[in-house]
């Protein structure tokens, strides 16, 4: 095992505990299996005290990891883009939801733009995972990425981590409309050029059986696609 690989398991190990905190629901930890959130978490790098971004929250799985994992004296600020909520108005009602039913009552929701995303202080980590593609789908404004990425480089305190989950898609135009996938490469490209230094990626939610093809509602691949994990860095 290299040290790299030791430091992960370890890393892993101490966030596990997280799993059974308060808040969690059944639904959770029946998905947890496919979204490994204690690999995750840990290649987040996520710390107590730290101020954390969500970018679409969605139902709130990896809201109810993060308020825990920032502790009392950290604040999740949970962000469902107002394109997202145009077209899935729940997004919003279960952001608040989950905000008011936070054990530690440090989840705060931020509404708006996805050009004009932004919170009250600086950040020590921007989160999203399974979404980013969706800032290349045609519900997202021209330039929606690179305005995305520049204001999470903005939102950032030096040293801040910027962390993106998504599923693993071909390098073909319009991949990320029809099949709802990105290419990983496509995406490192996107965030290097907004001033972001690349710091690390995990194979954790690999799945070499998924060929890639197929779009991520497809019942064949539905909760086991091939997934990558990207780190980034402010300087």
């Amino acid at each position: 095992m290299t040290l790299i690989a030791l430091f992960a398991a370890v890393a892993s190990i101490l966030t596990a505990p997280l799993l059974d905190a308060p808040g969690r629901t059944d639904d959770d930890r029946a998905r947890d299996r496919g979204r490994k959130p204690a690999e995750t978490l840990a290649f987040a790098e996520v710390k107590p005290g730290w101020k954390v971004a969500e970018y679409t929250p969605g139902g709130g799985y990896f809201t109810r990891l993060l308020s825990p994992a920032v502790g009392a004296k950290g604040r999740v600020y949970a962000y469902p883009p107002d394109e997202i909520v145009k077209l899935l108005p729940r997004h919003l009602a279960d952001a608040r939801a989950n905000a008011a039913a936070a054990p530690l009552k440090n989840v705060t929701v931020l509404t708006g733009a996805t050009a004009a995303f932004a919170a009250p202080e600086p950040l020590d980590l921007v989160f999203t995972a399974q979404n980013y593609h969706d800032l290349h789908t045609r519900y997202a404004q021209p330039g929606a990425a690179a305005a995305f990425n520049a204001a999470v480089f903005h939102a950032l305190k030096p040293g801040g981590r910027y962390v993106i989950v998504d599923h693993r898609g071909p390098a073909a135009e319009g991949a990320p409309d029809r099949l709802h996938r990105i290419d990983p490469a496509e995406v490192r490209r996107e965030v290097e050029a907004a001033g972001f230094r690349f710091d690390g990626e995990s194979a954790a939610l690999a799945n070499p059986a998924d060929p890639g093809t197929a779009q991520v509602f497809d019942p064949k691949v539905r909760g086991a696609t091939d997934q990558f994990m990207l780190r980034f860095r402010k300087p």
